[in-house]
């Protein structure tokens, strides 16, 4: 084998030897990603759908949990509650409701009525559906924005079939988070929208390291295959992509058991985008590559005869 003489340094890993049964996988998993965002639809959140949003301010610090379980004992339900910078400063945000903005401030004013902690009511604000929804389109177009610049900055980089492959891996990682979150009803609002754009770069700064390793292999050994090639790229990037994942992984757990609500399905979004980003880059992006076809006279730098002149 052309590897074991050309890189006895390392275990080469066959990656490739299981792209085929995963490409179906894959395959199966984003038509029912689809066929979930299609059917059912998301649990979009006030950010989308529009709402009333009350800011309390209070003398002495007050935990999420607490104004949470105030606000639905006095009826109002699918409240969204965080901090604004301090603890004692609260931003409410609800569903649309039937009263002018006066009066649920001072409805919710009455329902947070902690003895020996006054609270202030500062504002209430109301935003239409209207306006919810051509938020909810402009993030739509955000997304499919971003997908072509960096497919475009891939092809610019590399070659074609690496940003067509980078395409592939990060509509996949699109899809199958957006496609979780239809499938479990999870809500889905601004911040989620912020992890799926944070995992496309996420994802595609895996893929470019190894693509430039892909490329640079394909200088040096000259006699090996291109899978062979692509297995022991894989190999030598999967160091440096375990210390990634794990770095991120902890950063975003701690946002998950320490960030509270307002971040909660931020971190959500992001645990499994770290996971689904991770096998992109391996078996969609470099995968695709390979089947659209790789060769060495794709990288190899050709030499330039230059002619004495007299």
């Amino acid at each position: 084998m052309a590897t074991a003489k050309q890189a006895p340094d390392i275990k080469v890993i066959n990656f490739m030897r299981f792209r085929k049964p995963l490409a179906i996988m894959s395959g199966i998993m984003l038509v029912i990603c689809l066929v979930s965002i299609v059917v059912r639809g998301l649990n979009l959140g006030l950010d989308f759908t529009g709402g009333t949003s009350v800011e309390i301010d209070f003398s002495l610090p007050v935990s999420q949990e607490q104004v949470q379980a105030r606000l639905l004992q006095a009826g109002f339900h699918d409240t969204v509650v965080q901090h604004l910078g301090k603890a004692s400063d609260i931003l409410i945000r609800m569903p649309p409701q039937k009263n002018s903005d006066v009066t649920v401030g001072q409805e919710v004013l009455s329902a947070l009525s902690f003895h020996g902690n006054p609270a202030t009511l500062k504002s209430v604000d109301s935003v239409g559906s209207e306006v919810g929804n051509e938020l909810y389109q402009q993030s739509v177009l955000a997304v499919l924005l971003a997908l072509g610049l960096m497919a475009l900055f891939v092809a610019l980089r590399f070659k074609f079939n690496f940003a067509f492959g980078a395409l592939m891996a990060l509509s996949h990682d699109v899809i199958f988070t957006v496609g979780i979150f239809s499938l479990f009803h999870l809500p889905f609002d601004l911040t989620v929208l912020a992890a799926v754009l944070a995992l496309i770069g996420y994802s595609l700064n895996e893929a470019i390291v190894e693509f430039d390793r892909i490329r640079e292999n394909f200088r040096k050994l000259r006699k090996a295959e291109p899978i062979d090639v692509v297995n022991i790229s894989l190999t030598e990037t999967l160091r440096r992509t375990l210390k990634t994942i794990t770095t991120v992984l902890l950063v975003v757990l701690a946002l998950l058991i320490l960030g509270g609500s307002a971040l909660h399905w931020f971190a959500v979004a992001m645990l499994i985008g770290i996971f689904v980003g991770t096998y992109s880059s391996i078996y969609i992006a470099t995968s695709y590559a390979l089947t659209m076809g790789l060769s060495k006279e794709d990288f190899v730098v050709k030499k330039r005869l230059i002619e004495d002149r007299p």
